[in-house]
């Protein structure tokens, strides 16, 4: 398992080895302090694990039966809360998207204990150690889990696309579903590197780009930069990496933000529901990073938009990686935007160059089991409940605090583990590049381990290499700090 932040190093092209640091340092970081400080809820009330084996044991099924539809899971490696299935053909001179979501609102009732508790939760938090998950393992790791060879109940979208990637037509209703296999983002690279997919994701490659270029046309912006990942480390204790996702993780990607984009549209059209918004880049914000192109060395062609800019980006180069660093601020503002009535005045999500809502993920995000009862509803031509519609409201703000406490557990993970790796070692040279600069302070990565911190220093240029020296490596306050060595 692994805690993320957002880093800007990319793995994929750096020799990975894991230090040594000194045994005593083995033991890691506190992740359990680092859970309880930010109020992490562990184990399950008696009466919702109780719940949760009730439901289990009798599991709700659709009458519609899709079980001889040929869907497979792709997941990372070892997953056990599988939301998602996929079916991929050709029809018509374009696609057809079959896309089975776990049907969580069929488990988990409306004001029932299990829902209570999800809604304190908000969503499933990974720490390096453990998974803290939304709902009790017994339905998110099995009965409401889409695991291959088991029957389920699902949402069942079925998309069809124009051979542009255009959506041309969609459906959307109850069904039980079997997935034939559990496929790994890895193992599926290689299949599709080799050109040897299963059939049912054989044309994952195809249309994944197809939509990845629909995206670019639409103006979308995806940053794309690597994350710090807490990982084991063979020694048994912790070390840290930057991983950026595999072609195919972008390609599966593109399946949920299509299911997400005509999602919105359903509840648009129906006039209620809650998307998930993102406001255009500010006009400044564009133009300030227009302007700092050329002395990154990047090319921004006239008339091109800030997503395909970031887009042609290698990350892998450091001034590229400060670009992107500085693209952060066009991303600002998402919120989740519930509705009754008359759409909101801030519909669109600039990310996705759309309109989107969350719906894909029920086992593990809360708000995608309402929106995808919300789109169930108006598909089969009904009006959503009464006691649905009223949840709406309260959303954004349940989903804003555990989206809050989720950041703030996996950047403490992350910044424990830098201090617990470099402490003991001021003084220690290292090689960095520098990916912020301010005046004498700046944000310095290091390739190996992963580590981001704040460094000062007066030669601090985005994009530039330099010798740092390690000044400050507190575990306790999880700071770790550098400056220009010779400063």
């Amino acid at each position: 398992m692994t805690a993320s932040a957002g880093s800007t190093w990319n793995e994929d092209r750096i020799p990975f080895t894991v230090p040594r640091w000194p045994e005593a340092a083995l033991a890691g970081p506190d992740f359990d302090a680092i859970r309880a400080e930010f109020d992490v809820p562990e184990d399950f009330p008696p009466d919702v694990l109780a719940e949760a084996e009730r439901v289990a044991a009798d599991l709700p099924l659709p009458d519609l039966d899709a079980t001889d539809l040929p869907l497979v899971t792709v997941d990372p490696p070892g997953s056990r809360d599988l939301d998602q299935a996929v079916h991929l053909a050709r029809e018509d001179g374009g696609y057809v998207v079959r896309y089975a979501i776990a049907d969580v609102g069929a488990v988990v009732a409306l004001g029932s204990a299990l829902d209570a508790e999800a809604r304190r939760r908000g969503q499933t938090l990974y720490s390096p150690d453990r998974r803290t998950p939304l709902h009790p393992p017994v339905l998110s790791e099995g009965a409401a889990s889409l695991l291959p060879g088991e029957v389920r109940a699902a949402a069942l979208w079925t998309i069809r696309l124009d051979a542009d990637g255009g959506v041309r037509a969609v459906d959307l209703r109850r069904a039980r579903v079997r997935s034939r296999a559990q496929l790994a983002y890895p193992d599926v690279q290689a299949q599709a590197d080799g050109g040897a997919l299963p059939d049912p994701v054989a044309l994952l490659p195809e249309v994944g780009r197809l939509l990845e270029q629909g995206a670019a046309a639409r103006g979308a912006i995806e940053l794309g930069t690597p994350e710090q990942q807490v990982v084991h480390g063979p020694d048994g204790g912790w070390t840290l990496v930057a991983r950026a996702d595999l072609p195919v993780e972008g390609w599966n990607a593109q399946i949920s933000l299509l299911t997400g984009r005509v999602a919105a549209r359903l509840m648009l059209d129906g006039g209620v529901g809650v998307l998930r918004t993102l406001p255009p880049a500010r006009p400044e914000d564009v133009e300030r990073l227009r302007r700092l192109a050329p002395a990154l060395g990047v090319d921004w062609p006239a008339g091109a938009g800030a997503g395909q800019v970031l887009a042609g980006l290698d990350v892998a180069d450091p001034r590229s990686a400060a670009f992107l660093e500085e693209a952060v601020a066009l991303l600002r503002g998402a919120a989740y935007t519930p509705f009754d009535g008359a759409p909101p005045e801030q519909s669109g999500h600039a990310g996705v160059g759309s309109t989107y809502a969350h719906v894909t993920a029920p086992l593990r995000r809360l708000v995608d089991r309402f929106a995808t009862e919300v789109c169930l509803a108006l598909a089969a031509g009904r009006e959503p409940d009464p006691a649905l519609r009223a949840v709406l409201p309260e959303l954004p703000g349940l989903m804003a605090a555990s989206d809050r406490r989720t950041r703030s557990v996996e950047r403490a993970a992350v910044d424990a583990t830098e201090a617990w790796l470099l402490a003991g070692r001021e003084g220690a040279l290292f090689d960095a590049v520098v990916v912020d600069a301010d005046g004498d302070r700046g944000t310095v990565v290091l390739p190996e381990p992963a580590i981001r911190a704040r460094c000062a220093g007066t030669a601090l240029e985005p994009g530039s290499r330099v010798r740092v020296r390690l000044t400050e490596a507190d575990v306790a306050r999880r700071s770790v700090r550098f400056e220009v060595a010779g400063a």
